[in-house]
């Protein structure tokens, strides 16, 4: 079991990578674009703006594609053999599902699955597009779902003899054509069973929006524990954009009322009673960096000023734009139960801050915060501003408490941990001499491991080599490993991880050549 979730682990984090970079282009994209800060340069018509768009729109290629990304990372990561074939057949199969659901639901959608699939995509609609198909929102987990069927297909089959009138459709094409008769039944329960589950989480709206102060904990508490899955937007959307708890949405009205409420001396909290629902942004630029600069002081110091710059680079676009799955994802996948404290964290911030008469649209990042509630407050509800931003750098503490202590504590490999776990000697420097070093290091790990016929399957994650070994006896002793730069070594049966460092994939891939 340890070896399987190693590898998970490992295959999930491909995709996490891209999204630091991508982040950030948001949020200075964001910025470029905002009228209140860069005036006449941020106007619709001028080349700044259309230039500053562009790059938007390319960032978020990323988290837009997230579904697609994912069913195509996972078999690259778990497929014992072929890995990228098992890519290919998995985004077939993928889109295979996905074309199945659309049929169903046009022919079928009103009379048998209860969705009217007429509506837009988006909202609370409960579609969305994949590679141009308007489908059921499952978000990642329909892409996680789908990618594992087609690794288990692909592991089991790949390699199957046909008989030679029918030789020319073994291997990929065998895979894609058994994924193929999977998908029709698989689509037809997804689009019985996934329309309630989201039905389901509708369903919260009334009972939140009644609830006071619980209320807020509460949505704020599922907006965060849910992101993964991407059932937050059946949460939020209804809440800003009505008419969950007013009619024309938190977000609208609070945009059509800014200057009112500005201009008035009466508490804000009186003014926008439901803003309690609109402050769940608030984790991003409050809690975000803390974790960030927890994982930063828990990394082992001579990590740390690499780990620094992916630590910053996931943070700038929480901070600026309410952005936080670059490096929520660090932390997700490693341990499910401290991403879960993080959005206990995030409800018990949004509460407090709302008990305490703080309301205003503070879903996003600190751009909104300045330019659509403090600089507007500023005037006649100075004191719901300091209060805001006390309350935040308060919880700035909590979090980095919590979070340097839950690492440290319980020994959670977040980045930069990973050598603690093996005893650190000298590291004895291998010269390249002209050659490929990374060659060089996968030469010595593969005779370290026992040779070639011992691997039974070889992946990584950030900053470790995973493999799964037959005979372990073969494997040698730590110091043979750091002769060829490796940090330590961790063993737990027959899973063996080889702690490098962020040449890893480098060497993993030298390190696949050899086998």
């Amino acid at each position: 079991m340890i070896e399987k979730l190693q590898k998970f682990g490992g295959a999930m984090m491909a995709p996490v990578m891209l999204m630091p970079f991508a982040g950030i282009i948001i949020g200075f994209s964001t910025i470029f674009t905002n009228a209140d800060i860069m005036g006449a340069l941020a106007t619709d018509t001028t080349i700044w703006y259309k230039f500053w768009s562009m790059m938007y729109d390319g960032g978020y290629a990323i988290f837009n594609q997230l579904p697609l990304l994912f069913a195509i990372s996972l078999p690259l990561g778990l497929a014992k053999k072929a890995s990228g074939r098992a890519a290919m057949e998995s985004f077939v199969i993928y889109i295979i599902f996905n074309y199945f659901v659309q049929s169903l639901l046009t022919f079928f959608g009103d009379s048998i699955f209860h969705v009217d699939f007429a509506q837009e995509v988006g909202g609370t609609s409960g579609l969305t597009m994949i590679a141009g198909i308007k489908t059921l929102d499952m978000s990642v987990i329909g892409a996680i779902l789908i990618a594992a069927i087609a690794v288990w297909i692909h592991n089991r089959w790949y390699d199957k003899k046909l008989p030679g009138a029918i030789s020319s459709f073994q291997g990929s094409a065998l895979i894609v054509i058994i994924g193929f008769v999977l998908m029709i039944p698989l689509a037809f329960v997804v689009c019985f069973v996934w329309p309630i589950v989201q039905q389901g989480i509708l369903g919260l709206q009334e009972f939140l929006s009644q609830s006071g102060n619980l209320g807020v904990f509460l949505f704020t508490f599922l907006e965060r524990i849910t992101l993964p899955t991407g059932l937050h937007h059946f949460l939020w959307t209804p809440f800003d954009l009505g008419p969950a708890v007013i009619a024309d949405g938190n977000w609208t009205h609070w945009m059509a009322h800014v200057n009112e409420y500005a201009a008035s001396t009466e508490s804000l909290k009186s003014l926008f009673p439901t803003g309690g629902f609109a402050l769940y942004g608030n984790c991003a630029v409050f809690g975000m960096p803390a974790v960030a600069f927890a994982m930063y002081k828990t990394a082992r110091p001579e990590r740390r000023k690499k780990i620094a710059a992916m630590l910053i680079s996931a943070a700038i676009p929480a901070v600026l734009c309410g952005i936080t799955e670059p490096l929520e994802f660090t932390f997700l996948f490693i341990s499910p139960v401290l991403f879960a404290v993080s959005a206990l964290l995030a409800a018990l911030l949004s509460t407090v801050l709302y008990v305490f008469g703080v309301v205003g649209y503070q879903g996003g990042g600190l751009i909104d915060y300045v330019t659509y509630n403090w600089m507007p407050m500023l005037k006649n509800h100075s004191g719901e501003v300091i209060t805001h931003i006390v309350i935040g750098l308060i919880f700035s503490v909590i979090y980095f408490l919590v979070f340097y202590w839950a690492i440290k504590k319980f020994n959670i490999p977040t980045p930069g941990r990973e050598v603690l776990e093996a005893e650190i000697g000298e590291e004895v420097a291998v010269s390249a001499s002209g050659n490929n070093i990374f060659k060089e290091e996968a030469v010595g790990f593969l005779q370290a491991l026992g040779g070639k016929d011992n691997i039974e399957s070889v992946t990584n994650c950030m900053t470790r080599l995973r493999l799964s070994i037959k005979d372990v006896n073969l494997v040698a002793e730590d110091a043979e490993f750091k002769k060829y730069n490796a940090k330590g070594v961790v063993r737990k049966g027959n899973a063996i991880q080889v702690i490098i460092g962020f040449d890893v994939e480098n060497v993993k891939n030298e390190f696949e050549k050899l086998l």
